[in-house]
């Protein structure tokens, strides 16, 4: 069997479009003569919707420094995502976790009281519509807890649990658009460790990632798809976590939880 193509390289094949998205996005392959086709996540600029705290026309080329940041610190949380171009233009090309048909599970949870999974952490109280309690928790898993030292990095704004998925025994992260803002915007649904020391293996992942954002090639990598003053931003943030050694706790300045949380 061949070796399966880049993203960057062949056709970009659109299959179909994805009907729960929020912002245009399209299940495609990469067809390349001779290998065996890659199906993606196509994200063109051009389907982007105007957000009014993110400069427009910006969330596909954060969700490829996402990517890179993640690949950086040596997370291995977020798909290959690459920028290319498409049948609409420019934008993130991410590869497809898991089957097209076949929704990947999350191991977020929305339960009501007495029928949360054992071992996980609550971090949230609600009611449904008929006003029926119900808890969000997800599990004590150190992958996920990695996930929340990446999504205090990336300044992620949208870490709903639909955007974390159990694939083939590892753990993923998608949807990474509204992130990297300058400003502090964390909102996800993974506060389960709020104010815990980091673990030692991702203090290791952190001081790896400052490292590398200290490179002027890695900055000016970033720069192409970010501007100045947010990477000088990633740069502070994971000098921050790496300074106090703790998970970031909910400040009470910005809504803590994405809605809807799944």
């Amino acid at each position: 069997m061949a070796a399966p193509p880049s993203l960057h390289d062949g056709e970009l094949a659109v299959l179909g479009r994805h009907p729960l998205a929020s912002n245009l996005v399209l299940v495609a392959e990469v067809r390349v003569p001779g290998a065996d086709p890659v199906t993606v996540a196509y994200k063109p600029v051009e389907g982007e919707r105007p957000l009014w705290d993110f400069p427009d026309g910006t969330l596909a080329a954060r969700e490829v420094a996402a990517s890179r940041i993640d690949e950086l610190g040596g997370f291995g949380l977020v798909p290959e995502t690459v920028w290319r171009d498409g049948p609409l233009g420019p934008g993130a090309v991410q590869r497809w976790i898991g089957e097209i048909t076949t929704p990947c599970p999350t191991p977020v949870s929305v339960d009501p009281p007495g029928r949360v999974p054992e071992g996980n952490i609550v971090v949230l109280e609600g009611e449904d519509a008929e006003g029926a309690p119900l808890l969000l928790s997800h599990p004590d898993d150190p992958r996920l807890r990695s996930m929340a030292v990446l999504d205090a990095v990336l300044n992620n704004s949208d870490r709903k649990g639909g955007h974390v998925l159990e694939h083939d025994g590892r753990l993923w992260g998608i949807d990474h658009g509204v992130g990297l803002h300058e400003e502090p915007k964390l909102r996800t649904v993974l506060w389960g460790w709020a104010g815990d020391p980091i673990a030692e293996e991702d203090l290791t992942r952190l001081a790896r990632l400052a490292a590398e954002l200290d490179r002027p090639e890695v900055a000016a990598e970033l720069m192409v798809l970010l501007t100045p003053c947010e990477v000088e931003a990633l740069g502070a943030r994971v000098e921050a976590l790496l300074t106090c050694g703790t998970h970031p706790e909910p400040s009470g300045d910005w809504p803590s939880i994405p809605w809807p949380p799944l």
